[in-house]
C-alpha cells in the first residue's frame, strides 16, 4: 500500500510511519522540515493547508493520513485547524484517493452518554482549545456521511486521554464514541500501541466513515 502521512515528524505521526513502514507498506513522509522520521521512509516538506500540494503528493496513493496537530502557538486553534481539514479533504478528492485516516483527539470522547470530556468540569483548561479543535474536525469530518458514494471513505481515531511514548505491547481495545478506561479509571495508551491500531485500521477498514477509539 502507498501511503502518504502528513504531520509525520510529531510524536504520533512518526511512530505511524515506521509501523507502516515496518509491515512493508510505501510510505511517504510528509511534514513542514521535510525530515524523514526513520530510515528508509521517503520525505518530502509540504503543508496540509496547501490543497493542490496534497493533491500533487497524494496522486497515485492508496491512502492518505493525518497526524496533524493544532496550532501550539498560544493562539485560538480552532479555526486554522478546521480549514487544515477542509484543505486536507480538498486535495485528497482532487487527487482521486477516497481513504483518508484522521489522527484525532481524545476530549470529544463521552465519558458518559451525551457528555464528552472536554465539557466536564476540571478538564485541564491548557489542554482545552486543542481538544475543542479536535472535536470541530470531527463533526467537519461527520458532515460528510451526507454525501454518499461521492465522499471520502474517512476514519476517525481518537486516543485515550493519556498517549505518550511507552511499550509495544500489541494489547490494547477499540472502541467507538465512549471513553475507554481500565478497571482505575485511567484512559491509556501508549504511542507505539496506537500506532499498531491505526496501522491495523489503514488495513482492514472496519470503521468506515466513523471513529473509533484505542486504550488499554
Amino acid at each position: 500500500m502507498k501511503l502518504v502521512l502528513f504531520g509525520a515528524t510529531g510524536m504520533v505521526g512518526t511512530r505511524i510511519a515506521r509501523e507502516a513502514s515496518a509491515r512493508g507498506h510505501q510510505v511517504m513522509a510528509v511534514s513542514r522540515s521535510g525530515q524523514s522520521p526513520i530510515p528508509g521512509v521517503t520525505a518530502t516538506a509540504a503543508d496540509a493547508s496547501d490543497p493542490a500540494k496534497v493533491a500533487e503528493l497524494a496522486a497515485g496513493a492508496d491512502a492518505v493520513a493525518s497526524a496533524c496537530v493544532p496550532p501550539r502557538d498560544g493562539s485560538d486553534p480552532r479555526g486554522p485547524f478546521l480549514a487544515l481539514n477542509k484543505s486536507l479533504v480538498e486535495g485528497v478528492r482532487q487527487a482521486g484517493v477516497r481513504r483518508l485516516m484522521i489522527v484525532g483527539g481524545a476530549g470529544s470522547l463521552e465519558v458518559a452518554p451525551g457528555q464528552a470530556a472536554a465539557d466536564q468540569p476540571g478538564f485541564p483548561e491548557a489542554y482545552l482549545p486543542e481538544a475543542l479543535a479536535h472535536r470541530d474536525a470531527l463533526a467537519f469530518y461527520r458532515s460528510l456521511e451526507d454525501e454518499g458514494d461521492e465522499g471520502l471513505d474517512w476514519t476517525y481515531v481518537s486516543p485515550a486521554a493519556e498517549i505518550r511514548p511507552g511499550e509495544r505491547t500489541g494489547t490494547f481495545r477499540i472502541g467507538g464514541d465512549r471513553m475507554l478506561t481500565d478497571d482505575h479509571g485511567n484512559s491509556r495508551i501508549s504511542a507505539e500501541d496506537y500506532a499498531i491500531a491505526f496501522v491495523d485500521e489503514l488495513e482492514k477498514d472496519a470503521h468506515p466513515r466513523a471513529r473509533m477509539s484505542v486504550a488499554y
